[in-house]
């Protein structure tokens, strides 16, 4: 992504447009294009537009366009939540997709705008296990929860013989979600945290953090951050333990982790995956977005932010496909509900009952280059 200004000239369509296309269906989006998180919410973004792109080039939905309807939250919940309930009456939005933020997408659902409105949510970009458990009719989650991850990394290691593990975590309900999956699964493996060190959201002063878990000295170090603050501490921890093994959930842009903490320190970073290579195109999936990267983003690079939303968008349009009669937001969740098998290649299972679509996950290390490898 070039720069905001993009995001800003989208954002302004979409408001030009306005009730002038009363026919399309609109699908809703806020994410942060500005903040701490923007360069992940600019890429979120830019897995909707372009699904929605190359649908509507085909014909759209029976004939209708989808429109897709982007804010900016700035990644501060009380704007996600302003902006959901705007999405909802004002634009009519009969979805939502690619939220970014546990806490963000917790109050949202507290204060009952989905419920209320009967407008699902697809494909938010956290694991959360709060947002899985209890289940909630209105969430469709196309990636594997925090719980997952984090259970898949620890038995990297454990199985190993490392046996010293800490955590450097965001304080809030998603950090906090993290720090709570990984003491599970050190526990199956009679193991316990060693440390732990927090940073404030919004913020990337991480040098405390440093201090606290460099003291401590553990053999792993698992992030459960965004990416700014999450470079932060990989330049400043490594200046310290160079030799330290640093591992992160799927949450982080690897190629962009590895350009923020400058000078390859960032070289040997594990990142835990929840979606296939979006390099590889081993898969219609696959193929379907490389080809939607270069007709309609010609100048952006492909990463796994961008194909895990994308998915979530072919995930609703396919649903938006089931529907019979007319397009509301009980209906596209009642759609949703009978995707149960392979969508393009990729395994997406819903049902009335549980709506965790996949519990896929891979593990990468980040290369000198800048690129993932298995």
């Amino acid at each position: 992504m070039r720069n905001a200004s993009i995001w800003a000239s989208v954002i302004m369509a979409g408001l030009l447009l306005g009730s002038a296309q009363a026919s399309d269906i609109v699908v809703g989006q806020s994410a942060p294009l500005t903040g701490t998180l923007s360069s992940t919410g600019q890429a979120m973004a830019l897995g909707v537009k372009i699904c929605i792109d190359a649908t509507n080039a085909e014909g759209g939905i029976g004939g209708r366009k989808i429109r897709h309807v982007l804010r900016d939250d700035g990644y501060k919940t009380e704007e996600t939540v302003r902006l959901t309930r705007e999405l909802i009456e004002k634009e009519h939005a009969v979805a939502l997709i690619g939220y970014a933020g546990t806490g963000n997408v917790a109050e949202v659902l507290r204060q009952g705008v989905l419920s209320d409105n009967h407008v699902p949510l697809i494909a938010p970009l956290t694991g959360g296990e709060p947002l899985r458990k209890p289940f909630n009719p209105y969430i469709f989650h196309i990636r594997a929860g925090y719980t997952d991850e984090i259970a898949r990394m620890v038995d990297q290691y454990a199985n190993v013989g490392m046996t010293r593990f800490a955590v450097f975590y965001q304080n809030d309900p998603m950090g906090e979600a993290g720090v709570k999956g990984l003491e599970a699964a050190l526990a199956k493996h009679k193991l316990s945290l060693v440390g732990k060190a927090g940073y404030e959201k919004g913020t990337d002063e991480v040098s405390g953090a440093v201090n606290t878990l460099a003291e401590l000295d553990p053999q792993v170090v698992v992030m459960v951050a965004v990416i700014r603050p999450a470079a932060a501490f990989v330049r400043e921890y490594r200046h310290r333990k160079p030799m330290s093994q640093i591992f992160s959930m799927s949450i982080l842009n690897g190629t962009e982790l590895h350009a923020l903490a400058g000078d390859g320190i960032a070289t040997g970073v594990g990142i835990t995956q929840v979606v296939p290579s979006p390099y590889r195109p081993t898969i219609k999936m696959v193929r379907d977005y490389q080809e939607a990267m270069q007709k309609y983003a010609p100048d952006a690079k492909p990463s796994y932010t961008s194909f895990e939303e994308f998915i979530g968008a072919k995930v609703l349009v396919e649903a938006l496909r089931r529907v019979k009669g007319d397009i509301t937001g009980d209906s596209v969740r009642r759609a949703l509900e009978t995707i149960n098998g392979n969508v393009d290649g990729f395994r997406v299972s819903f049902s009335p009952d549980s709506h965790i679509g996949s519990n896929y996950v891979d593990v990468t290390l980040l290369r000198n280059d800048g690129r993932l490898g298995d």
